[in-house]
């Protein structure tokens, strides 16, 4: 389910905040992060566990996000016994913001009381309207990609914007998401007739107000 432009998979549970997901499977319970969380930490430069195989009560932290803006814990939704962290997550921290549901999950529990814990927790659709207050009183924006770039053009004709785009996108590396934003009304067409002469794609776009907000993958 999307909400505001944010994912949040029906199938799991998530806490008050709306910052982590759980999944039980099979008798243990994975957690991660979601989309909420991950658009405010924004692009996590490093991903930290607390000691495996001691346990952890209901809210407590079970590891660590940190990027360039923001460190912050990851409390468990259920009490248990940490068993397991991602390595992945732990070498490519970039992969708890680009897949928080897939990829990028965090760590597996052995929960102490699943049935008591679970009570509280959030589902969907039933709370929908909790994310979206949350979304709304972070000020949260969430995108196909978090971006390695950002390029902020107010008050720029388009061809001038381009120019710059192109500059930019010569000096990062293949793989970088440029997240621009404009206020020309002819970007939407223009970023079109942009992205097929170029071969890079754009991945995700939106206007919001006057503003023209557009994701860049570099591929090549």
């Amino acid at each position: 389910m999307k909400i505001e432009g944010c994912e949040f998979p029906d199938d799991l549970l998530y806490d008050a905040e709306g910052l982590v997901w759980c999944r039980h499977d099979s008798g243990d319970v994975t957690i991660g992060i979601t989309s909420i969380y991950a658009a405010v930490a924004g692009r996590i430069a490093k991903v930290s566990s607390k000691p495996l195989k001691v346990m952890y009560p209901t809210g407590t932290a079970i590891g660590f996000v940190e990027s360039p803006k923001h460190f912050g814990p990851i409390r468990t939704p259920i009490g248990g016994v940490l068993l397991d962290v991602n390595e992945l997550a732990l070498r490519d921290p970039r992969k708890v913001t680009d897949s928080p549901y897939g990829e990028g999950w965090v760590a597996r529990l052995r929960p102490s009381d699943f049935k008591t814990d679970r009570a509280p927790l959030l589902r969907l659709p039933a709370d929908r309207g909790r994310f979206e207050k949350q979304i709304g009183s972070l000020r949260v924006r969430c995108f196909a990609a978090f971006p390695d770039h950002e390029m902020f053009e107010i008050g720029t004709e388009c061809a001038a914007v381009l120019v710059k785009l192109n500059e930019l996108l010569a000096r990062v590396p293949v793989g970088d998401v440029v997240h621009l934003v404009t206020d020309d009304g002819t970007a939407p067409i223009e970023m079109v007739r942009w992205s097929d002469e170029t071969g890079q794609p754009v991945i995700d776009e939106r206007r919001e107000g006057n503003l023209f907000h557009f994701l860049v993958h570099k591929v090549s």
